[in-house]
């Protein structure tokens, strides 16, 4: 198996979205990850979203997806005992993720110069709203909220919809993937260093950096984007979304070649010798007639004739689906971005995502499910070499 991370220890202070799907990448990737939850609450995700049968047993399944091969024990870190022993798994460990708000982990005796101090080499990472420092840094905020923040609520949907924010919490699960990046990047950087490295991850930055290229045109140009509905970013007339007699139609006929053989494969070849649309550079100045004459073409058959039809002709097209149907389609499951696990003792079987990639051909699947609130405190305990009457006070003082 691909587990180039097996014998790192990970100890995970996250919770919600973006840091727990973070440290499931290092999970799947081999890593031991430790998830450091409060006794009796947990984090907010298990109890939440979708079956309430399964909240109630603490695995909601906001939690389930991002929480398998990892092991759970419950510390207080308001109790001075709890944030003793939160010390004593921080020397054992590689690395650290946090997501409290900025501020609050230095509060703790938590800092990176705390946490380095304890175990000098350690990869820290916080992850928060809109990063460490800054005039809003100390902010807290949700994917929807960072979503407002960043811009991109206005340039979805129409002039007449905005602002609309995108469906999926696309912040959240993109911000654990660019901390997971820049935690495997810093375990590269230690190891050539020897040195402790910090990591400040923010939902804003990755917010932003999804959309690199609106941000280079506009602090090149001055020119701010626009809401674009279902258009192209490339504003290609031979691109977007297309009414067909039965569903909608996305093409991709960005260049000189796909237009061409976008004209050929709708049986409109004359588009190709008239003046009006002879270059990509003519065709800008009269998008809105060749629009007109493709839309009128295409509006022939179905979206899903057309779908064939271009994708021959090597040109991108698809069909608009619903979610339901894309997930039953025979792409992803040949692609395996998800795979089945039994949840202990809820009879109940949750498909959660994969890493994302393959590896020499194989899908990097988890083999654990997520553990059961603190369900392996006693044994990680039993590791750091507490007794059985160290534990019985930890308890007594409502630390684990």
């Amino acid at each position: 198996m691909f587990q180039p991370l097996s014998g790192l220890r990970v100890v995970d202070l996250t919770q919600i979205l973006a840091g727990p799907y973070s440290t499931y990448q290092l999970a799947l990737m081999g890593a031991e990850v430790i998830k450091v939850e409060m006794p009796d609450e947990g984090d907010a995700t298990r109890t939440g979203m979708g079956d309430p049968a399964l909240g109630g047993d603490k695995m909601g399944l906001s939690y389930v997806t991002q929480g398998s091969n990892k092991r759970s024990i419950t510390i207080d870190l308001k109790k001075p005992e709890g944030l003793t022993l939160i010390k004593r798994l921080i020397a054992t460990a590689d690395i650290f993720v946090q997501n409290i708000r900025p501020g609050a982990a230095g509060r703790l005796g938590l800092s990176f110069s705390d946490v380095k101090a304890i175990k000098p080499g350690i990869i820290y990472c916080s992850i928060s709203a809109y990063g460490q420092d800054g005039p809003i840094g100390d902010r807290s905020a949700y994917d929807h909220v960072v979503q407002g923040m960043s811009g991109i609520t206005m340039t979805t949907g129409t002039p007449d919809t905005v602002p609309n924010k995108v469906g999926a919490p696309y912040v959240d699960y993109a911000t654990g993937l660019n901390a997971a990046f820049a935690i495997v990047s810093a375990l590269h950087e230690a190891r050539r260093t020897g040195e402790a490295v910090e990591l400040d991850v923010a939902m804003l930055d990755t917010s932003m950096l999804l959309m690199s290229s609106m941000m280079t045109s506009y602090l090149t140009t001055g020119n701010a984007p626009g809401p674009s509905g279902n258009e192209a970013q490339s504003r290609s007339p031979s691109s977007g979304a297309f009414e067909t007699t039965s569903g909608v139609l996305m093409i991709a006929a960005n260049n000189e070649r796909q237009h061409q053989q976008l004209c050929n494969a709708i049986g409109r070849p004359e588009l190709l010798s008239d003046d009006r649309w002879a270059d990509i550079a003519i065709r800008r100045e009269n998008v809105e007639s060749l629009r007109e004459e493709i839309s009128n073409t295409i509006k022939g058959k179905s979206a899903d004739e057309w779908e064939v039809i271009l994708n021959e002709a090597k040109v991108p097209a698809a069909r608009v689906r619903e979610f339901a149907e894309v997930m039953n389609e025979g792409q992803l499951k040949a692609r395996g971005i998800t795979a089945p696990i039994e949840l202990p003792g809820l009879e109940v079987t949750a498909h959660v995502p994969t890493l994302g990639f393959k590896v020499n051909g194989d899908v990097v699947a988890p083999v654990a499910p997520p553990p059961e609130l603190g369900q392996d405190t006693d044994v990680i305990l039993k590791e750091l070499g507490c007794s059985a009457e160290e534990v019985a006070k930890l308890r007594e003082a409502g630390a684990i």
